[in-house]
């Protein structure tokens, strides 16, 4: 069976997959913690300006990626701010901070729009990299993808097999019993989101660096809502998160070669299928209550004060 013809394929969704995988879980280590934060897209979208600013700027993509990072771990500060200091409302500010991450981002993009930078270059392995089928699916891509498998690796030990992790989830299940034996609820909180936002901003600079070497303004195109849907998709488990980021990936570049080879369906009934896919497998699972019940973090977007 020649399966050349399935390489780019298979190749496009990995990459297509990756900043859904750091942004889902991202987002997964937040809800754990108890943490609904629904300004996922606002924080990728300036960890992607400002890791295309820096880019351009000093020229490393290394500098860019910290940029991005350190853009949106601020702006997640101001979420956890506003939600676990000051006991604002989890969904109608991670809303509002979607809504002025795309604001911001436009306005400081302005003046990138069109301007070049340097992809992030692939591994090339001598001899291997080359190899048949094998050398493209799987030695062939960036450095963000290999790690993009190791932070699912990282973060499920975390959560499952660490102490700290027990602690974060002990957190997101009941916070006012982790707080009577002395945890610091507010601390553990402040970290997931601040983990979160770096995440999310990973997500962005590679939007930004790697996937589409460009700015352009509402470059994320949906994709933080697409990693929160899954994060309720995968029932907040790490493996699910990654396969599921694979999945969507895949339907994403399906529709663009589906485009390309001319297929006789309006491009832009093609163009919606993430979306589409989205909401009917957030349908499927939402049938059965007992599955998101089961595995839903119990205080999730739920406030907490120590002094309450």
């Amino acid at each position: 069976m020649n399966l050349d013809p399935l390489v780019p394929i298979i190749v496009s969704t990995v990459i297509a997959a990756t900043p859904l995988i750091y942004a889902a879980l991202g987002e997964l280590v937040t809800e754990r913690a108890g943490v609904l934060n629904l300004g996922v897209e606002g924080m990728m979208l300036v960890g992607a300006v400002a890791a295309f600013a820096a880019g351009t700027a000093t020229g490393s993509l290394t500098v860019a990626f910290i940029a991005g990072a350190l853009a949106a771990t601020l702006l997640s500060l101001l979420f956890a701010f506003l939600t676990l200091t000051l006991q604002t409302n989890q969904v109608a500010t991670g809303l509002a901070l979607t809504l002025f991450g795309v604001g911001l981002s436009a306005f400081i993009g302005r003046g990138y729009a069109g301007m070049p930078i340097d992809r992030v270059p692939k591994l090339d392995i001598p001899g291997v990299s080359d190899l048949p089928v094998i050398g493209p699916l799987l030695l062939n891509h960036d450095l963000l993808v290999y790690l993009s498998i190791a932070l699912y690796f990282a973060v499920n030990g975390f959560l499952t097999r660490t102490h700290a992790g027990l602690r974060l989830r002990a957190v997101g299940e009941s916070p006012s019993v982790a707080h009577a034996i002395g945890e610091p609820v507010l601390a553990i909180r402040y970290l997931a989101v601040m983990f979160g936002g770096a995440m999310s901003g990973i997500a962005g600079a590679y939007l930004s660096t790697a996937l589409t070497p460009m700015w352009v303004e509402g470059l994320s195109a949906g994709r933080g809502w697409i990693a929160l849907a899954l994060v309720v998709f995968a029932t907040w488990k790490p493996l699910r998160v990654l396969l599921g980021a694979y999945l969507f990936g895949g339907v994403t570049v399906m529709q663009l070669y589906a485009q390309g080879f001319g297929v006789a369906v309006p491009s832009e009934f093609l163009s919606m299928l993430p979306y589409v896919a989205t909401i009917v497998v957030l349908v499927i699972i939402c049938r059965d209550p007992k599955t998101i019940l089961l595995n839903q973090p119990a205080s999730l977007g739920k406030r907490f004060h120590p002094d309450a």
